[in-house]
């Protein structure tokens, strides 16, 4: 006997409500980042190049959290894909996280190579430009909090832009100080603050999106704890072939063979069940295969 509750449309509609603002912000900072990165090669600026690479994987990671919304919600017509295809938000969320690695790794490789000799750079020019970053950031910034509460793709978009806005205020402060001082070792300097402030997010962020991947049970979850909690529900004799995983964000699933004992209404263990995981896990998706006592032996377990 089984039962689930989906509430994947809810999952589902948290995103299809900020594409209006993402795609704000994907226009805004594709501008940017052209702007950027002509400046960056007209100053010499490897500040401002860093910057502009950044602000190419903003761009591009807001583009994958628009393609991975809208094949979300086409994927609901195809009934062989019956979880949909939200599992795509979470590869999006890992290129992510690969490309900005990648980008920190070759600037910091850039700024240890211009340590021995910087080249001058226009700080006139770069700090023009570096406002004009900053300002878009801030732009991008308030358009994608909310939705970076309810979606690991649009929380990594969200964090690239966060860390992007810091980057521009990096790029200003090192456009000063050159202008004031002709210290060109402020622009290595601040491109390798920058590197150094891209990777540790990159690697949570990564992180999160392999343990989904993987269908690791949530680190905010504890499975002994859920066994228990089940094992607890009057009428519950056993729990086993429990597991527990995120689908994508805000999505855990649950899946569990409960044996009752004899004489014991399987429709009310199965309630009492449900409103467990809701009440104590916040799963909403379980499917609970019910086995009265008498017909327990029948239920192969798995190795899983």
């Amino acid at each position: 006997m089984g039962a689930g509750h989906d509430h994947s449309s809810a999952v589902a509609n948290a995103a299809h409500r900020h594409a209006g603002r993402l795609w704000a912000a994907f226009a805004l900072l594709a501008v940017l980042m052209v702007v950027e990165a002509v400046a960056a090669f007209t100053t010499g600026s490897l500040a401002l190049l860093s910057d502009a690479g950044h602000m190419f994987t903003d761009v591009l990671g807001i583009g994958m959290a628009l393609a991975a919304i809208t094949a979300t919600r086409r994927a609901g017509t195809d009934p062989q894909r019956t979880f949909g295809l939200y599992r795509l938000e979470v590869l999006a969320a890992l290129a992510n996280a690969v490309l900005l690695g990648a980008v920190a790794v070759y600037v910091l490789i850039e700024a240890v190579r211009r340590f021995g000799e910087p080249p001058e750079v226009l700080a006139g020019p770069m700090l023009v430009v570096a406002v004009l970053g900053l300002l878009a950031n801030i732009v991008a910034f308030a358009l994608l909090r909310a939705g970076a509460k309810e979606s690991i793709n649009l929380r990594g978009a969200y964090l690239e832009v966060l860390g992007d806005l810091l980057g521009s205020l990096g790029v200003i402060a090192a456009a000063l100080v050159i202008a004031v001082t002709d210290w060109w070792w402020a622009d290595p300097l601040v491109a390798v603050g920058i590197g150094l402030f891209i990777l540790p997010r990159t690697w949570r962020l990564g992180r999160a999106a392999v343990r989904i991947l993987v269908q690791a049970a949530p680190e905010h979850l504890q499975v002994t704890a859920v066994h228990d909690r089940l094992a607890a529900v009057p009428g519950v004799a056993e729990v086993h072939d429990l597991h527990v995983w995120t689908l994508t964000s805000g999505m855990e699933v649950a899946s569990a063979h409960l044996t009752t004992d004899p004489g014991v209404d399987p429709a009310g263990v199965l309630a009492a069940a449900r409103t467990a995981l809701h009440e104590d896990f916040s799963i909403d998706h379980a499917t609970l295969q019910v086995e009265p006592g008498a017909s327990a032996g029948v239920c192969g377990k798995t190795e899983w």
